[in-house]
């Protein structure tokens, strides 16, 4: 099944205790993030003191379901050195935690023998996984959901076994 962003939205509000994130590219071709990079490039970082130019209205709902006690984790597996799209989502990372997620990073290596799903994914409730697919170039393609309880099983020990061996987003220096 393929879903839009706004059916996005209300699915992750419909989340009653847990939303997982796993990230397994070293980039990705986001609509309208060429902007932010090229800002990024040319030297502008966004400023911890100014939550109002941060990345509106995703922020916006990441706080608003942390509120209602949504644990929301991502956890991103990432090549080192770190591709330029890395470094450039690390720089504002701050932002995501501000809004109440739990971000943890994962060096490649580090990742051996670990049994991962071919795709990105979201886990909600350890009940439903969204799979988000891209294509070799980073743009997205579109998102298949299941609830069968195979895959949800393997994203929920996939993404365990990735957090277990990240490193939180204020140790993980680029």
């Amino acid at each position: 099944m393929t879903q839009s962003l706004a059916n996005f939205t209300d699915l992750i509000r419909s989340a009653e205790w847990s939303a997982v994130h796993l990230e397994m590219r070293d980039t990705y071709a986001i609509p309208n993030e060429d902007k932010g990079l090229a800002a990024w490039r040319g030297g502008h970082r966004l400023d911890p003191d100014d939550r109002e130019s941060w990345w509106r209205p995703w922020l916006d709902v990441v706080q608003e379901v942390t509120a209602k006690g949504v644990h929301v984790r991502r956890a991103r597996i990432v090549s080192e050195p770190p591709s330029e799209y890395i470094r450039y989502e690390h720089s504002f990372t701050f932002t995501n935690i501000a809004a109440g997620e739990e971000i943890r990073w994962l060096p490649r290596q580090a990742a051996s023998g670990l049994d991962l799903p071919q795709y990105d994914f979201w886990l909600f409730d350890n009940n439903l996984v969204q799979f988000n697919i891209f294509d070799g170039e980073g743009r997205w393609v579109h998102t298949d959901q299941t609830y069968d309880q195979a895959a949800v099983g393997l994203c929920a020990g996939a993404f365990e076994a990735v957090w277990e061996r990240a490193i939180p987003h204020d140790k993980y220096a680029i």
